[in-house]
């Protein structure tokens, strides 16, 4: 019996564990922190040995394999050490997919990427497919696959969880867009990153899809320089395509091998140039799956909001309160400002990546009146707009935060909470903060 170690015990490595178990290895899972009860139950549920707080070397360093979950830096101790003595490494996507004979959509990028996997999720669903979501979202993908059984899997996935697979190969993969993000993981250099993200395109045959965004030059740039096999489609807000979408007039316009359709901007249910972007990919993926053109036109038009990005929560007093949680680069807090047309009180911060904030001016100039900062360490987001707006002030918590923002609001403003940060110096994650910005926002 092989024996398998799950490196950190939390979503991803608790569905890798539970597939493990169900396929017969002689599975232990160690955390270096607390493992949350639910997790717990389920560990004892499936009767898998664990155990939390630290790293047993005699348990962990005698195995044939390591799942390492995403959130673990290749960096960490026990993983360098692993990786010495020649144990393989991988990440819970590929594990998974070892056992998994669906048809794999699979959605990466630095910003995009979540509002995009959940649009074709949607599609699929409206088109009658039987379909699993997961990834970096919702549920384990790995513990899917031990528990359901699914025709298709929309996964989005972290440049983290790609920097462990070698064998994974999606049948359609898309990068959204690649923007400096998480640089503080790959040496503070671009192109180790862009490489991570370009890894979901390495197994692709020519039976499998590449869809991209050809406006973005660094995902070109990078393209120009590796050889493809497979089917390339790309979109554009630019310029006309032979094969790919791409925006005509007023209309977004689907080429797909020899069929053609298309449907008015106004009529896509998610506004702002970002999100032309994210239907454009959706709708693709869709056609190269066989989906239906009205059934594609449809559900771009019926689509509801993610929670946590670009979320409207409330209007108080004819200000309108919007959880952008999920923003946490400077990209995503870029799109979410751009799309405003009201004047801004801006709540940003949290724990910082390497950002450069410059990108940002003209917007901050134009476009907000008032900057909450809310983390731990402000003093870059201080450097970065102090005297660009006419008040900047600090918080730490949701609510001195959503109280401070609405002191500074007049009527017809909007508080935008965009926070350009990680969420893990006052937060568990960004959904915790989103959650707790929305409760406050409540009991204004």
């Amino acid at each position: 019996m092989s024996r398998l170690v799950v490196l950190g015990g939390a979503e991803s490595g608790v569905g890798a564990a539970v597939l493990a178990k169900k396929e017969g290895f002689d599975v232990f899972l160690s955390d270096n922190g607390k493992i949350a009860e639910k997790y717990v139950e389920t560990l004892k549920k499936w009767d898998i040995k664990y155990e939390e707080g630290g790293h047993t070397d005699e348990l962990i360093l005698n195995a044939d394999e390591v799942v390492k979950s995403p959130g673990i830096p290749s960096e960490a101790p026990m993983v360098c050490r692993l990786r010495e003595q020649g144990t393989h490494v991988i990440s819970e996507i590929e594990f998974a997919s070892r056992y998994d004979s669906a048809k794999k959509i699979c959605v990466t990028g630095s910003n995009g990427k979540t509002t995009t996997t959940s649009l074709i999720y949607y599609l699929l669903q409206n088109a009658g497919l039987n379909v699993g979501l997961g990834g970096n979202i919702g549920r384990s993908y790995a513990y899917q696959v031990a528990t359901e059984h699914f025709d298709y899997y929309v996964l989005e996935i972290s440049s983290f969880q790609l920097d462990d697979v070698y064998e994974f190969k999606p049948d359609i993969a898309i990068i959204t867009n690649i923007t400096p993000d998480h640089l503080d993981r790959y040496d503070h250099k671009m192109e180790n990153y862009v490489a991570a993200k370009f890894k979901i395109t390495q197994n692709l045959t020519s039976d499998d899809c590449f869809i991209f965004d050809s406006d973005d030059d660094i995902t070109i740039g990078h393209l120009n320089n590796i050889i493809l096999r497979c089917k390339m489609l790309p979109f554009s807000q630019k310029k006309e395509l032979t094969q790919g979408a791409f925006v005509r007039d007023d209309k977004m316009v689907i080429r797909y091998e020899e069929d053609e359709t298309d449907l008015y901007l106004k009529e896509l249910a998610l506004g702002g140039k970002h999100n032309i972007y994210n239907s454009m990919a959706a709708a693709l993926a869709a056609k190269a799956t066989g989906i239906d053109n009205a059934v594609i036109r449809d559900s771009l038009a019926t689509f509801q909001p993610i929670e946590h990005r670009l979320e409207p929560v409330l209007s108080i007093k004819d200000v309108l309160y919007i959880n952008d949680s999920k923003a946490t680069n400077v990209d995503s807090a870029w799109y979410a400002l751009e799309c405003q047309k009201k004047p801004v009180v801006w709540i940003v911060g949290g724990k910082d990546k390497g950002n450069d904030y410059s990108v940002l001016n003209d917007l901050v100039k134009e476009k907000v009146k008032a900057i909450v900062c809310l983390g731990v360490d402000n003093s870059k987001i201080h450097a970065a707009f102090e005297g660009m707006v006419d008040k900047m002030v600090d918080t730490s918590s949701a609510e001195e935060a959503v109280k401070a923002a609405a002191s500074l609001a007049e009527r017809g403003d909007v508080v935008l909470l965009s926070p350009c940060c990680a969420s893990f110096d006052l937060f568990t994650s960004y959904e915790d903060r989103g959650r707790k910005f929305k409760e406050a926002v409540r009991n204004l």
